[in-house]
């Protein structure tokens, strides 16, 4: 059973950036907006083993998502939960995904990072919405 409520599906549904917030290795936390997918039990978004978020879900996998409503900006959805997996996406296709779900015309070779790229899924665990 999701822990997503029905009246906010639509935030996950709909191409909007997510701001996703992780925890440093101090114990701060840390927030990036992001591109992300909604499959109906996970939350997927990419991201490249270079980048500060990946080194920082390694250590904790506890991770959140806010995500507004751009016509209701006070009514937002956010998704806390547990990084189940990184998989490895060298080839950057889920990269492509987002980027097709999203509407930016991106040429596949531009995607410099892609031998570090990494496909992040997250189980939610919970849900606060306004």
């Amino acid at each position: 059973m999701s822990t997503i409520p029905a009246s906010h599906l639509d935030l996950l549904e709909r191409p909007l950036f997510g701001h996703l917030g992780t925890v440093k290795a101090d114990g701060a936390p840390q927030v990036t907006p992001v591109w992300f997918q909604w499959d109906g039990e996970f939350l997927s978004f990419t991201t490249s083993t270079q980048r500060a978020k990946y080194r920082h879900m390694e250590k904790n996998p506890a991770v959140a998502l806010s995500v507004n409503d751009p016509e209701q900006p006070y009514r937002y959805l956010e998704v806390r939960g547990t990084v189940e997996r990184m998989e490895p996406d060298t080839d950057g296709d889920f990269f492509f995904v987002l980027a097709e779900r999203y509407g930016p015309a991106i040429d596949r070779g531009g995607l410099d990072d892609a031998p570090y790229r990494v496909k992040v899924v997250v189980r939610p665990s919970h849900c606060t919405k306004q």
